[in-house]
């Protein structure tokens, strides 16, 4: 995923309401940004961090800039824009670059399934491998002591009904799969954050005990672009 226009940089000075953040140019001047990430954001909103902003042409935002990526003072970099996953993810299935993903003819956004009025975020179909639900997460969640990353990074009931919505899609016969994409450079590992959200932690136990397949991978990070990297360990006790 390639960013369609130059990123602009400035300094976080604090991120509030969820969807705002001022932050200080290099010009001197306050300028507030959209922050489209509605969790905790813990580590990845530190005043003082740099940060780095896409800018809109869409006459009807009530503000053009959008935050999209967090460089730490300990050189990690963050894609804290959440709506990115899922182009990431889309761009390297379309790429064949997720071999357990490749095998699928056609891919489509945004489909209505399930029983709890949602939308699973990538749906692939295959005359002969059937269909394929992946509900795609971004991880951003970092322990430096140990270099795990975890989701969520607060209590996600939301998460919670799209993994009991995978659970019945793997009970009907299909193949469903929850897809960690790990946007945080500093993570090498992956588990479940049981210690924030105990309920997400048991019903992905409960997914995986009726067939749900866990995929994670982590990801490049520039100012340029996001891209797909390789697999990293899911460890889940």
């Amino acid at each position: 995923m390639h960013f369609p226009s130059p990123l602009q940089s400035g300094v976080l000075i604090k991120r509030y309401k969820r969807f705002l953040a001022d932050i200080l140019l290099p010009t001197n001047e306050i300028i507030t940004i959209h922050c489209a990430n509605t969790g905790a954001m813990t580590g990845c909103a530190n005043p003082g961090d740099h940060v780095w902003y896409s800018t809109s042409d869409n006459p009807k935002r009530k503000l053009p800039y959008s935050w999209e990526l967090t460089h730490t003072h300990d050189k990690y970099w963050i894609c804290v824009n959440t709506s990115r996953a899922n182009h990431i993810v889309k761009d390297a299935i379309l790429a064949n670059k997720i071999a357990q993903l490749a095998q699928y003819e056609t891919l489509q956004s945004e489909v209505k399934y399930g029983q709890e009025n949602s939308r699973i975020d990538l749906l692939l179909c295959d005359k002969t491998h059937g269909d394929c639900y992946v509900e795609v997460k971004s991880v951003t969640l970092f322990d430096a002591k140990n270099q795990f990353g975890y989701f969520p990074d607060a209590v996600t009931t939301r998460g919670q009904k799209h993994l009991r919505e995978l659970i019945f899609m793997a009970q009907q016969g299909k193949r469903a799969v929850v897809f960690f994409m790990v946007l945080h450079t500093g993570i090498t590992y992956f588990s479940p954050a049981k210690h924030i959200d105990p309920i997400y932690n048991q019903l992905l136990k409960e997914a995986i005990n009726h067939g749900v397949e866990v995929l994670c991978y982590n990801a490049a990070i520039s100012t340029q672009a996001i891209t797909l990297n390789q697999p990293i360990p899911v460890i889940i006790d």
